[in-house]
């Protein structure tokens, strides 16, 4: 399963490449994603959402073993899941400036004046 690509242009091979490292790669993307939500950081959240490029696999990988089927299975109702929460969190963060910028640019409400009538 494991197997070298071809040379890079550079003289590099790049490293073999088989399904269980691919699982973990993708893992590790989604647990990334989750602990940036965690951090709540609008910016960060957001460019996970400018994140546009679809998952291709690698070429040189044949098909999903069986064996690694239903982890593949649970990886990608992870990745799901954690893709809902982003759009969620970003939705809410879109709303929350929309309110913020109205209250902060609109018309100043009117200030009490009080007139001493003893003058």
């Amino acid at each position: 399963m494991t197997g070298a690509g071809p040379d890079d242009g550079q003289g590099r091979t790049p490293p073999p490449v088989n399904w269980a490292v691919v699982l973990d790669q993708l893992e590790g993307e989604v647990l990334a994603a989750e602990q940036t939500m965690a951090r709540g950081r609008a910016e960060e959240i957001a460019a996970w959402g400018r994140r546009a490029d679809d998952w291709v696999p690698p070429s040189t990988l044949g098909p999903l073993p069986p064996d690694l089927r239903e982890r593949a299975a649970r990886l990608l109702q992870h990745q799901l899941a954690v893709a809902e929460a982003l759009v969620e969190r970003i939705t809410q963060s879109q709303k929350q400036r929309d309110v913020a910028a109205r209250m902060s640019y609109g018309p100043t409400r009117p200030v009490a004046s009080f007139i001493d009538q003893a003058l």
